[in-house]
């Protein structure tokens, strides 16, 4: 699990329920107004539904995994285990490296490797990467276009169900006092669970994810640059040498007291 993700939806967590019992002392029932839910929920669902494939629906649960697990590697990571391999490949020939194959938990390396031991052209190796590549920027865009719906759209109904609050508040002017009380809750309820909605769940788990996107794409690139340059015969030195562009100086810095 993701420590960044758990830590901060916790305190998210802390911080409403904290705030809820010193504004509520414990009450918490006046934060609950069933209107307000199926407004908010269930027009927020509705959005979904009408802006997105069924396809991509089914597609949710995995988007919420991705936000609380992360296997991707990071780019040193990517780099030391380009660096053994180009080393091997030089030492004990293309073929060798079928043997590491098995000990490698990324398809995309794995095709590539593939390709690059059975004497693919290197621009059809290329070519074939970066269509897995493009193909996979249009999944996570699905994934951050359903928390973009939910944070652009939960604000909107909460404040549809506290206009027809507030129309019903105004409806019962010069009436009982009780009526006109539960009417403004409701208005007041549902604007605030549109907003928890959308800034404090759908708001930071999409922008999570366009984030891990980025870095996804950047550690195919380096991979499928490390592919080309052992398909070449490059020095292990040479290949370790063209996936240090993609990172900072510092981490470069790093990788290098830890080597």
């Amino acid at each position: 699990m993701d420590k960044a993700s758990l830590i901060g939806s916790i305190l998210g967590v802390i911080a409403c329920l904290l705030v809820g019992y010193k504004a509520s002392h414990g009450a918490w029932s006046m934060f609950w107004s069933e209107k307000g839910v199926i407004m908010v929920f269930g027009g927020t669902i509705s959005v979904i539904f009408m802006a997105m494939p069924m396809d991509r629906i089914k597609c949710i649960p995995g988007y919420i995994k991705s936000f609380l697990f992360h296997k991707g590697k990071s780019p040193v990571e990517v780099i030391q285990l380009m660096s053994t391999l180009s080393e091997k490949a030089r030492r004990d020939g293309l073929l060798a490296l079928e043997s590491e194959m098995a000990k490698i938990n990324d398809q995309f390396l794995v095709n590539g490797l593939k390709m690059a031991i059975d004497g693919t052209d290197p621009d059809k190796i290329e070519t074939t990467l970066r269509l897995e590549v493009m193909a996979m920027q249009d999944r996570h865009k699905a994934g951050k276009k359903f928390f973009d719906l939910i944070k652009l759209y939960a604000p909107g109904y909460g404040l549809v169900a506290t206009l027809i609050g507030q129309i019903g508040m105004f409806g019962h002017l010069g009436g009982s006092i009780e009526v006109m009380g539960h009417m403004l809750a409701v208005a007041v309820v549902a604007t605030m669970y549109g907003t928890v909605l959308a800034n404090a769940v759908a708001g930071p788990m999409g922008d999570k994810l366009a984030l891990r996107s980025g870095e996804e794409i950047l550690s195919k690139e380096m991979m499928l640059q490390g592919i080309l340059s052992i398909q070449a015969g490059d020095n292990p030195r040479v290949t370790t040498d063209r996936m240090l562009a993609f990172i900072p100086q510092m981490s470069r810095a790093k990788l290098a007291m830890a080597a």
